[in-house]
């Protein structure tokens, strides 16, 4: 997607063009802003529990939480902002930008201050009854969440500046701001603990830390976009942004009871040591949807944008080209690993994971390809506007996977928690895709003709061939069954790259890379 300037009468009038390879560009920058701040959080942690303790670090692990999660109490606002300036920006209607924006930062700052005022009064009680916190560290926890009922507004408010430049598809700047943000929170309590100082302390650090990236999203917006420098909140236009918002806001607050249901049905059903088999490999497997994820931050904007001058068109290429490049990518890892899931859990986690949790993990993989592929549609109806549809099928799933979870768990163990936890995904893929195609019309031969059939062709020749190998290598020796599977991923690499590919694919890639040799490339507000 490229934004693309003109001047009328001195006034800067931005369109949206959607580019393969700018699309494919921010995707790598997304990805790199996920995965950057997730090393460090790895390598971190461990010197931060010693530093702490174990009990202060409990509490500070809610600190990650309020931080990480409560913007889903926005309204889903942020999401809305996004949307709606992403509108504005393809119809090149700027005056529209800065009453979508204030209106979405006025009203968030309100739940923010409202968030963060129910918090504090509600802390004596979380500390004293709801917490089982060690009563020598009560004074201490009572501190941290009055400081951390100061990061809601700064959390909230935050969101809709960074939506601002996600709309414009500037994911250079938002990853600029977000990386440093978010290693700060795992690198500043090392600091704090260096300087000597208390959980309190820390948790200030971190705080003024978010503050500067909320300054840094504003600074951004208002150089972007200079009529921000107007404040023209709008209590008209709330509606159409809490219709939107509201909806996102209940996808939000479903999914988590989706995502960790089965969890809770391990431990009250079968045994703690259960749930440690099944986590393990779900943390793991799971992490690979930053690749969908990474790919989805930049397609919904650009969805919203193509929608809003009707290219549908466009838009339904877009939409097709995404899911393939998400099979392709994910298709051969989720192979290795259910491939190899017994070698790979015996090296990691030892023996008894092996023997626990290998049925586990190849069930897991199968479902996060498929939860992967889904990630489009999911963002294609936001964008065109239709977020009541993914928050209704989340709303009919719920009922659906806590029967069969508890059947499946009650009779297969943590292997029926996997399998259960697949349909689930699955039954919301296939729901996500056939309303993705009814609501925007979309060609029912659409997949096929940008190469899915063939893309799924060749990777049902790779599964084949690859189990081929295994089998027949087995009692060879390790070096060559690695070089005997590295011809065969080469040869399906081509493949892709000859007859899945087509041009159009091909030159957005190599666009992409000459766009990350050349940072000033992507054009600047």
């Amino acid at each position: 997607m490229k934004i693309s300037n003109s001047y009328k009468n001195k006034k800067d009038a931005r369109t949206i063009e959607v580019s393969g390879s700018l699309l494919a560009r921010n995707t790598m920058l997304n990805l790199v802003g996920q995965v950057v701040p997730l090393l460090i959080g790895v390598a971190t942690i461990p010197f931060v529990i010693r530093g702490l303790g174990t009990d202060r670090f409990g509490l500070f692990s809610l600190v990650w939480v309020v931080l990480g999660y409560f913007a889903i109490f926005d309204f889903g606002l942020g999401r809305a902002t996004t949307k709606f300036v992403s509108e504005a920006l393809g119809k090149g209607d700027q005056d529209q930008v800065p009453r979508v924006v204030w209106t979405a930062v006025t009203v968030e700052a309100l739940l923010g201050f409202a968030g963060a005022l129910i918090l504090a009064v509600i802390t004596p009680l979380l500390v004293g009854s709801v917490l089982n916190v060690p009563r020598e560290l009560i004074a201490e926890a009572k501190i941290t969440f009055y400081l951390l009922a100061l990061s809601v507004p700064v959390v909230l408010t935050s969101s809709s500046f960074r939506g601002v430049l996600a709309a414009a598809q500037r994911f250079d700047l938002v990853n600029a701001v977000q990386i440093p943000t978010s290693c700060a929170t795992y690198l500043l309590p090392l600091v704090g603990l260096a300087l000597g100082f208390n959980l309190p302390g820390i948790v200030v650090l971190i705080l003024l830390a978010r503050v500067g990236g909320l300054a840094a999203y504003v600074t951004l917006n208002l150089r972007a976009i200079p009529r921000l420098k107007s404040y023209s909140a709008s209590a008209d236009f709330f509606p159409r942004l809490f219709s939107f918002g509201g909806w996102v806001m209940v996808t939000s607050v479903v999914s988590p009871i989706l995502v960790y249901f089965e969890r809770f049905l391990i431990g009250s059903l079968l045994s703690v040591a259960a749930l440690a088999f099944y986590s393990a490999p779900y943390e793991m497997v799971t992490r690979f949807t930053i690749i969908p994820t990474s790919l989805t931050l930049t397609l919904f904007p650009a969805f919203s944008a193509l929608e809003s001058v009707q290219n549908r068109q466009k838009l339904a290429t877009v939409f097709a080209r995404s899911v393939k490049y998400i099979l392709i990518t994910l298709g051969p890892i989720v192979l290795v690993i259910s491939l190899f899931a017994e070698d790979i859990l015996r090296l990691w986690l030892g023996t008894d994971f092996a023997k626990e949790s290998t049925a586990v993990l190849q069930l897991l993989a199968i479902g996060v390809l498929i939860n992967s592929l889904a990630h489009t549609p999911f963002s294609l109806l936001q964008g065109v506007g239709r977020p009541d549809l993914p928050a209704k099928f989340h709303l009919l799933e719920m009922p659906v996977y806590i029967a069969t979870a508890w059947i499946l768990v009650s009779k297969l163990g943590i292997a029926g928690a996997a399998m259960a936890w697949t349909i689930r995904v699955t039954l919301d893929a296939l729901l996500l895709f056939v309303a993705a195609f009814k609501s925007c019309r979309l060609p029912a031969d659409l997949l096929p003709k940008n190469g899915l059939t063939t893309m799924g062709v060749a990777l049902c020749m790779l599964t084949g061939a690859a189990y081929g190998v295994r089998a027949l290598t087995d009692s060879l020796p390790l070096s060559v069954q690695a070089l005997l599977f590295i011809v065969l991923f080469c040869l399906f690499s081509w493949l892709v790259w000859r007859r899945v590919m087509d041009a159009l694919d091909r030159g957005a890639i190599l666009g992409m890379m000459k766009r990350l040799q050349r940072s000033d490339a992507a054009p600047r507000p």
